[in-house]
């Protein structure tokens, strides 16, 4: 699939296996948003799951810190094109919410909703069976407001838009709805291994 409007390194032989087409590997974290950083207050934190516009499960900042940890290590890939490799988050994945929040995925599409407005859209069997987590820490630190602290969506074998910083919740949809970059022409689903980018790729 060619890729319009991205430039980069190609890959060398020791980590091509490892990266998606059109991707360079790169030891930084480089730092994208949409806009300005939010700060978020941590006793104001909330994150709520709906099923539609119904709220089904909220939680403050303490009470999520209770919810059960999980630890994963993945590459991650940038729709810019740059990938890092063996990035360490820990955080609730989204099979634990939902099973403290006592509910199944309630249909096939997912918003995931941030503080600063935020918004993306992501297939509901891409977020659960350990696929995806709310994560609060990277690199055994809490993550940085820059990189989407104090929480942010981790989805990481789609492009990294699809892993909305600042997440404050998650909005079980009847329809496949486009969030803040599919609106503007990026892809629906965000497969890097696909090269799924824009609309049509």
């Amino acid at each position: 699939m060619a890729t319009r409007g991205f430039f980069g390194k190609r890959p060398t032989d020791e980590v091509g296996e490892r990266l998606p087409p059109g991707q360079y590997l790169t030891d930084d974290f480089p730092v994208l948003s949409a806009g300005p950083t939010p700060r978020v207050a941590l006793d104001g934190w909330r994150f709520t799951v709906k099923d539609g516009v119904r709220p089904v499960a909220s939680w403050s900042w303490e009470a999520f810190n209770q919810l059960p940890k999980t630890k994963l290590t993945r590459d991650i890939h940038c729709v810019t094109k740059w990938s890092k490799f063996n990035t360490a988050w820990s955080g609730v994945t989204i099979d634990d919410i939902l099973a403290e929040a006592g509910v199944a995925a309630p249909s096939e599409f997912t918003l995931a909703h941030s503080y600063d407005g935020y918004s993306t859209n992501v297939p509901t069997e891409d977020l659960i069976n350990g696929k995806a987590m709310i994560a609060t820490h990277f690199e055994g630190q809490p993550i940085s407001p820059d990189h989407g602290g104090p929480a942010r969506l981790l989805v990481p074998h789609l492009y990294f838009w699809k892993s909305a910083k600042w997440v404050n919740g998650l909005q079980f949809t009847s329809r496949d709805e486009a969030g803040f970059w599919e609106l503007r022409g990026y892809h629906m689903r965000g497969d890097p291994w696909r090269e799924q980018r824009f609309t049509g790729d």
